[in-house]
């Protein structure tokens, strides 16, 4: 049988999901191996291929999310860059924009540039506004300039000149200059890159791309020849930060869309699932060994925004809290995050209060319970103290649990410092975790000026089943739905993206009074682009499909709004007023009075699989050496109902009908709580509803 696979590198956890066209769905975890990621897909796929549930000839497509990206920002440990600027801007990058993160911190400091000023050299020249050439590039200047990076052992060159935007061709001739002296070492134009205004952003995030690039490339060549040397000759697509799939080669080259990776998967899962149950609004709520995220999703849509930040440390989205990191403009899915997951490191702070992440035990040593190394206690821990968690093994028996470890930690770093009994103090360990991720829920939420009372919680990864009756009865949230294999739920959305390439173009025009064959032309050079990358991808004509967008402001404002160009009337008509209420929806006003203005034209080139990418159903099958859930466990549900001994259930022994809590949903992958009071039964796709109108004290 032929299936596809999906792999998802977590903090913690390796997942591989195999899918095949009839919906059967195969399943492995394994712990990550930070010290080389591949290793561990490596161990996954072999331990598959020797039990003989799947074959390596039998893989015909691999989709890879990846965290190579960030954690060589975080790390610090990208290419050594050197950057070619216009002369007197040397500083665009260091100067940055006057935004801080927290506004009453003096203590703060932003992050100290990825190119140090040695190795950022000035060229003589200028391009006006408008593309002209108003000072010729100097190239003796300029070869010295690049003489002097060359000697400084750069590993890849940014170049971005001051209005690159609207004409690249003094870009393109560094390009050029570089090769001569230097054949074959990166170089990032910021005019092929990001042809769009705003000095700083394009600055940074041309750096960014040549920090990564060569740090991915690599990766990316490694994990495709290791997956050959099992056998797996399949082609191997990148999961985006956007929410589509992308080649290796262009993830190489542009590896600015991976940065949200492997995020991004599990919300499109999520709108995948919203568009099989009638458009329901849900918010995603994913929580790893790491950190907790979350997304909304309706109508089987995803909110996406043009910029993200990542080096800043973790941080709840917002509109206002930005300027901690190093700027990236790529699209990438509206996603919250903060750091706390199922390794997050509990512990006392100077104020005698409970604190929770966001530094976290990762997969070595791992929580105190792994028996790895790790003393100190996490959320892992105390979830085994209260009986959520089975006290004996996870993933299906092949990680070993000692729960007496969990006990001696959490007594020591907790309870015994705040006098609390152990299961009090576990279970203030749980409700502060769920404190803290309910700021990211949020944050997509009344924080965008949504009621989440009109939304479902849709939650997987490997704790999110566990967290997330409570924490959606935090919120009054009346309805949560764990979703099939939701411990690997990432790895299976990354299954069902489209490829996709973005394509951004600045194109100031004032709304009143545009001209349609103008318009017409601008996109048509962008789609020009976009089938050239598809067709490179393999992907007929009839195959292709284009959506096109544009960034609007009212005359004189400094951000932008992105929305789709509807066809159903004239581009003006219909712009403004889907602007207007775009302007009302997010900013609380529109103006009909003011003028607007298209600042950039975007457009989505999209390669649509011959065959669907989504079955209509799936076959969960047993994962290698899961164990059937049975019995009975005591399990304690807090203050409000104390300890109470609760049924252990397979998903498969969960029908259409209402079951009553306490109930707890034991899966290879992770396991569902229902509380007293809740009831949960099981719907379409095999998804597990659970109703918390009844459950009252479910908080």
């Amino acid at each position: 049988m032929e299936y596809r696979l999906g792999i998802d590198i977590g903090g913690t956890f390796t997942d591989l999901v195999f899918l095949a066209p009839d919906g059967q769905v195969l399943t492995t975890k394994v712990l990550s191996t930070p010290d080389d990621y591949s290793r561990g897909i490596a161990e996954g796929l072999a331990s598959v291929f020797a039990a003989g549930r799947a074959s390596a000839a039998g893989v015909d497509q691999v989709v890879h999310g990846t965290t190579v990206a960030t954690n060589a920002i975080l790390e610090g440990k990208g290419a050594r860059v050197g950057l070619l600027t216009t002369e007197g801007f040397r500083d665009v990058l260091e100067i940055r924009r006057l935004r801080m993160p927290v506004l009453y911190d003096i203590n703060w400091q932003k992050p100290a540039p990825l190119v140090d000023r040695a190795r950022r050299q000035e060229v003589p020249e200028r391009i006006d506004a408008e593309g002209r050439v108003e000072r010729p590039l100097d190239e003796a200047a300029a070869l010295a300039a690049i003489d002097a990076l060359l000697a400084q052992n750069v590993d890849a060159i940014a170049v971005c000149l001051l209005n690159a935007y609207a004409s690249g061709v003094h870009e393109e001739r560094l390009a050029a200059l570089v090769a001569e002296r230097a054949p074959g070492l990166p170089v990032c134009l910021s005019s092929a890159l990001l042809p769009e205004i705003k000095e700083y952003e394009r600055s940074s995030t041309t750096v960014v791309n040549a920090y990564i690039m060569p740090v991915v490339s690599r990766y990316l060549r490694l994990l495709t020849a290791g997956l050959g040397d099992l056998g797996v000759t399949a082609p191997l697509r990148v999961m985006q930060s956007s929410g589509g799939a992308m080649g290796v080669e262009a993830a190489s080259t542009r590896p600015i869309h991976l940065i949200e990776s492997g995020p991004a998967a599990g919300v499109v899962g999520a709108a995948e699932l919203s568009r099989r149950l009638d458009g329901r609004p849900l918010i995603a709520f994913d929580m790893g060994g790491t950190t907790a995220k979350a997304a909304l999703v309706s109508d089987g849509r995803f909110d996406r925004v043009g910029s993200l930040e990542v080096g800043g440390g973790i941080n709840v989205a917002g509109r206002l809290l930005n300027g901690g990191g190093y700027h990236v403009r790529a699209p990438a899915i509206d996603i919250a995050e903060v750091g706390a997951g199922g390794g997050s490191l509990v512990r006392i702070d100077a104020g005698g209060g409970l604190r929770v992440g966001p530094e976290s035990a990762g997969a070595m040593p791992g929580p105190a319970c792994y028996g790895r190394g790790g003393t100190l206690p996490t959320v892992t821990d105390a979830n085994v103290v209260l009986g959520f968690v089975n006290p004996e093994y996870l993933a299906g028996g092949s990680i070993p649990i000692d729960a007496e470890l969990a006990r001696r930690a959490l007594a020591e770093h907790v309870a015994g410092p705040l006098g609390l009994d152990l299961e009090a103090a576990a279970w203030g360990v749980h409700r502060v975790a769920n404190a803290a991720m309910a700021r990211a829920l949020r944050a997509v939420s009344t924080e965008r000026g949504r009621d989440p009372r009109d939304f479902s919680v849709l939650a997987f990864g490997g704790n999110g089943p566990i967290h997330a009756a409570a924490l959606a009865a935090s919120l009054d949230v009346g309805r949560v739905l764990i979703p099939p294999v939701p411990g690997l739920f990432s790895a299976l959305g990354m299954l069902f993206p489209d490829t996709e390439h973005h394509y951004v173009r600045t194109w100031k025009h004032r709304l009143d009074g545009i001209d349609p064959a103008l318009l017409e032309a601008a996109y048509g050079a962008l789609e020009g682009d976009g089938r050239a990358a598809l067709a490179e991808d393999g992907y007929a004509p009839d195959a292709m499909r284009f959506e096109r967008l544009a960034d609007l402001r009212y005359l004189g404002e400094n951000s932008e709004l992105t929305l789709p160009l509807r066809g159903d009337g004239p581009a003006e008509a219909v712009l403004r007023a889907d602007f207007d209420r775009a302007h009302e929806a997010t900013y609380g006003y529109h103006s009909a009075d003011e003028v607007a203005e298209i600042v950039n034209l975007r457009l989505v080139a999209r390669g649509l699989s011959s065959a669907p990418r989504v079955p209509d159903g799936l076959q969960v099958s047993a994962a290698l050496g899961a164990r059937a859930p049975e019995g009975r466990r005591t399990v304690h549900f807090g203050p409000e109902h104390g300890t109470l001994e609760a049924q252990v259930v397979g998903r498969r022994a969960i029908g259409p009908n209402w079951e009553e809590g306490p109930l707890l949903v034991e899966e290879y992958d992770s396991t569902t709580v229902v509380p007293p009071g809740a009831r949960v039964r099981r719907i379409l796709w095999d998804v597990l509803e659970i109703e918390l109108s009844a459950a009252g004290g479910a908080r």
